[in-house]
């Protein structure tokens, strides 16, 4: 049940992150934003510092990155970030994968950032491009195909079942009617005569399967248990004139100790003296993950590919120059166009040792 407890004391505004002047406004949540919470109002940025040890905010791209699934075929994707709950993932699959592939320790959510192609499956093919979303329920099993040259896919693969929330009050159709998720039609596969490979991830290990028929053999299937796809255009922002509304209003699937949400181009708010900029953040119960797909904020161009890390508890946020801008442009700017995919993740995310290198943090 939601708390009317609230107490304010000294300098503060009226409303949360509406008229506050000359104060910068740092939010203190639990569970993300939907539990308790403070607004604290600074006269400093508080982001600025410098850190030692494993408490701190990294950043890497993904085209720094060269995981060996680039140059060989038989090659895998690089491993990111990692805790028992979820492991993100960065491929970069130039060539078809020529063999199948079948994962039994978890679900797979892969975002298409770059490359086009289909993934074949038992179920069907589905045919992505980039902005979609590929997700590949545990156990099903499946193959990527490359139409074009090369591909960059972020990949989150949790223990728990991945699955869309309950959007409490917001219909059936909002944020996302399910008529936009692609799902295969059967198109079954006659076996050669050759053995069919199948590489099986089970509890961390691949082992192979040589298979006398083809598993992609189906006909027709029916049931609640499947692949899918979904394109990014094709979401329903929900906003308001008067308040930036936090990522949790933006949750497209959810798994256990982790929600995957979709920050993407809307209006900005209308009402004077509201904060069009995302506001100083310390999320005591998330680790944060922001991928930058494209677009933009306040005209200038955000970089492609770039993956940020924070941990639960520490500050992060735009910079004051980006909130004093957005305040001076006001009558200049009526949107804000970023294509950000965010990752929480309850419980602490670890660095793969590629990343803690590529991101310059050293005895990790």
């Amino acid at each position: 049940m939601r708390s009317l407890i609230q107490h304010s004391k000294g300098r503060t505004s009226r409303q949360a992150h509406r008229d506050i002047g000359e104060l910068r406004d740092d939010e203190l949540t639990r569970e993300g934003f939907d539990g308790r919470e403070a607004v604290l109002y600074r006269r400093s940025d508080p982001t600025v510092f410098r850190a030692t040890g494993r408490f701190r905010s990294t950043r890497v791209n993904a085209f720094e990155l060269e995981p060996t699934d680039l140059a060989d075929a038989r090659g895998e994707a690089q491993r990111l970030y990692y805790n028992d709950d979820v492991t993100i993932w960065l491929s970069r699959r130039s060539m078809t994968m020529p063999f199948l592939r079948r994962n039994v320790d978890g679900d797979e959510c892969w975002f298409v950032h770059e490359g086009t192609g289909r993934v074949e499956t038992e179920f069907g093919p589905l045919d992505f491009e980039p902005g979609d979303y590929v997700v590949i329920p545990k156990a099903v099993t499946h193959r990527w195909v490359l139409t074009s040259d090369t591909s960059v896919l972020l990949g989150i693969e949790t223990v728990g079942e991945q699955r869309a929330p309950v959007y409490v009050g917001l219909g059936r159709h909002a944020p996302f009617d399910p008529d936009v998720v692609r799902v295969p039609d059967p198109q079954p596969v006659e076996s050669d005569g050759d053995p069919v490979e199948l590489r099986v991830k089970y509890d961390g290990e691949y082992s192979t399967l040589l298979l006398e028929n083809h598993p992609f053999d189906v006909d027709g299937w029916k049931g609640d248990y499947f692949p899918f796809a979904f394109n990014i255009r094709d979401w329903n922002v929900i906003m308001s004139d008067s308040l930036h509304l936090p990522p949790s209003m933006h949750v497209f699937l959810v798994a256990d100790g982790i929600n995957i949400i979709n920050l993407l181009p809307r209006p900005f708010e209308s009402v004077q003296g509201t904060e069009r900029i995302p506001w100083y953040h310390r999320n005591a119960d998330y680790d944060e993950i922001a991928f930058i797909h494209g677009g933009d904020s306040l005209g200038r161009p955000l970089r492609r590919g770039e993956i940020t890390h924070d941990p639960q508890g520490i500050h992060h946020g735009f910079p004051q120059r980006a909130r004093d801008k957005a305040r001076r442009e006001w009558d200049q700017h009526d949107r804000l166009n970023w294509q950000v995919i965010m990752i929480e993740a309850r419980r602490p995310l670890k660095l793969d040792p590629a990343v803690a290198q590529a991101a310059g943090v050293t005895g990790h």
